[in-house]
């Protein structure tokens, strides 16, 4: 099988030589367009990311073309009725991070309540005083976990190991969950009113714009921590900034800022177009939140791991595998 992979970086390259090495492949720097497509007239198959946007005017151009694989969960960037006329099988990732956002989102409320930013920054300037340093401990407060797909899952999974009482919102409930994990699915109002931490994951839409607003941001239990690796615009930003003046809100991990609704999948904050792209809409455009001492801010980083991207990989390596052994996986229609 002739092989063109887009858009990865030097070590995955390094990683699909090692797995598929027994194929003849071809390595194009940057994303599939009208000016490279001549190079790959004669494969057949191409693995591509979000930027190779796939419509009939390129498939014409690879005549020889039986399978594209695309090494992100959407795939809106594709023409699957042209793939279809042309009996071109189409792959996506459907998960690989689950437990790597669930992790860090733990990671995020730790950090808040047992303060060890604080802490490391003082021991760095030789202060060994605990003076202000005084967390709180999870076991026994009430977490809110808004979204329970598999990353809200696993982080149910998580907050039951620290012996927390869970709850959550979400439009589609899966009642084998309570039984499952001892949880309890609330409405939004009453989630906002009880929980001690209140964690978002949920996907963003129209639907879910803003979830979180000026007009029931005033329900949320005061002194509650915020954590949101998820969306940035589901939180009205105008609101936070009021609820962490007010102290209804006395801390946030933010993992995302309203602004970067452009990311449509994570792996995209890794290469250089998107970053030179994203940072001028948003660079300091969340500065008052990034400078409160009682709000964490990290740079959309909680997907970031090297199991994570790995996984992305692996998966694209099976889906290539399994098409060619007749049995295709990780479909999409």
């Amino acid at each position: 099988m002739k092989i063109a992979f887009f858009e990865l970086e030097p070590w995955e390259i390094e990683y699909i030589k090692r797995y598929l090495g027994e194929h003849d492949l071809l390595f194009i720097d940057g994303h599939l367009n009208e000016d490279n497509v001549s190079q790959v007239k004669d494969c057949d198959v191409i693995s591509i990311f979000i930027y190779s946007a796939i419509r009939e005017e390129l498939l014409s151009k690879m005549p020889n073309l039986k399978l594209i694989t695309t090494m992100s969960t959407g795939f809106d960037h594709i023409n699957l009725d042209a793939c279809k006329k042309r009996n071109i099988t189409v792959c996506n990732v459907p998960s690989y991070g689950e437990n790597t956002v669930a992790e860090y989102a733990m990671g995020l409320l730790l950090s808040i309540s047992r303060k060890l930013p604080q802490s490391i920054e003082r021991v760095k300037r030789n202060d060994l005083s605990l003076e202000g340093l005084r967390g709180f401990d999870l076991k026994g407060k009430t977490i809110g976990i808004i979204g329970t797909g598999r990353i809200g899952e696993h982080m149910i999974r998580i907050c039951k190991g620290f012996d927390m009482n869970i709850i959550a919102f979400d439009p589609y409930p899966k009642p084998d969950f309570e039984k499952k994990y001892g949880m309890k699915y609330v409405d939004l109002n009453y989630l906002l009113a009880n929980s001690d931490i209140i964690s978002l994951h949920a996907p963003y839409n129209q639907s879910t714009h803003h979830l979180i607003n000026k007009n029931n941001i005033n329900l949320v239990k005061r002194g509650c921590v915020l954590i949101n690796t998820a969306r940035g615009g589901l939180i009205e930003t105008e609101a936070l900034l009021q609820a962490l003046n007010d102290g209804i809100i006395s801390a946030a991990g933010l993992d995302v800022l309203e602004g970067e609704e452009t990311v449509k999948e994570e792996r995209q904050l890794l290469s250089k177009i998107f970053r030179n792209e994203i940072d001028i809409k948003i660079a300091y455009a969340d500065k008052v939140l990034v400078d409160m001492p009682n709000v964490f801010v990290t740079p959309h980083n909680a997907f970031n791991s090297t199991e994570a991207l790995t996984r992305i990989l692996d998966t694209t390596i099976e889906n290539i595998r399994k098409f060619i052994s007749g049995a295709p996986v990780n479909t999409v229609k």
